[in-house]
This record gives structure tokens, C-alpha cells and sequence, in this order.
């Protein structure tokens, strides 16, 4: 069991920045992959970024140059750096852990989501 807890999400004017945080306590392997998703109302949730295990890292278009993802393994934390905020960057983002345990397996877990509000 793996456990979440995610943080930084707030009230934002367009244009401004947040830092949203990811710790993961429990049960966590060495190997792991991280994401963070968001899902605006009416809509489905969408993957926003991701990093491997490796360090490899993936954007939605829609954030690319404007998010970035990293990580600190030592504290088993995962960063959403997001700059020049949009109203349509509005929804839950939630964090999610993910370990492959096979080609055919693997284990995700989910934070409870913190609310990310672009507006003036």
C-alpha cells in the first residue's frame, strides 16, 4: 500500500505560478513511476505529465513548455512546476504512483487530488 499526499494547489490569477507536491509514504519500491493527472469539470481526466523511473519525462501539449515535472527519490517526491497559468489549467490534479511489476502487471495508487483554480 502506497499513500499519497499531495499539496500547493490553490487560487491563482492567470499568468501566475503554483508548485504542487506529491510525497509517497509506504510500501515504495526502488523503481517506480510517477504522473500527475487533472480533470477539469465536464471533462475526462487527462494525464498532464509523467516521469520513469529513469527520469524520462512526457507533457500533454496543451502544458508543454509551460509544466515540468521532477522528482527527489531520496524523499520520494514528485514536483509539478506550473508556470503561466490559463483559466483552462482549471480542474483536480491528482498524483498518481505506479510500479511495474511485469510487462503484464502493475500497481497504481492515487492521491485524494487538490483543487488548481486560474482565475482573476
Amino acid at each position: 500500500q502506497v499513500h499519497l499526499v499531495e499539496s500547493g494547489g490553490g487560487l491563482v490569477q492567470p499568468g501566475g505560478s503554483l508548485t504542487l507536491s506529491c510525497a509517497a509514504s509506504g510500501n515504495i519500491f526502488s523503481s517506480y513511476d510517477m504522473a500527475w493527472y487533472r480533470q477539469a469539470p465536464g471533462k475526462q481526466r487527462e494525464l498532464v505529465a509523467g516521469t520513469t523511473s529513469g527520469g524520462s519525462t512526457n507533457y500533454a501539449d496543451s502544458v508543454k513548455g509551460r509544466f515540468t515535472i521532477s522528482r527527489d527519490n531520496a524523499k520520494n517526491t514528485v514536483y509539478l512546476l506550473m508556470n503561466n497559468l490559463k483559466p483552462e489549467d482549471t480542474a483536480v490534479y491528482y498524483c498518481r504512483y505506479r510500479r511495474q511489476a511485469s510487462a503484464w502487471r502493475s500497481y497504481d495508487y492515487w492521491g485524494q487530488g487538490t483543487q488548481v483554480t486560474v482565475s482573476s
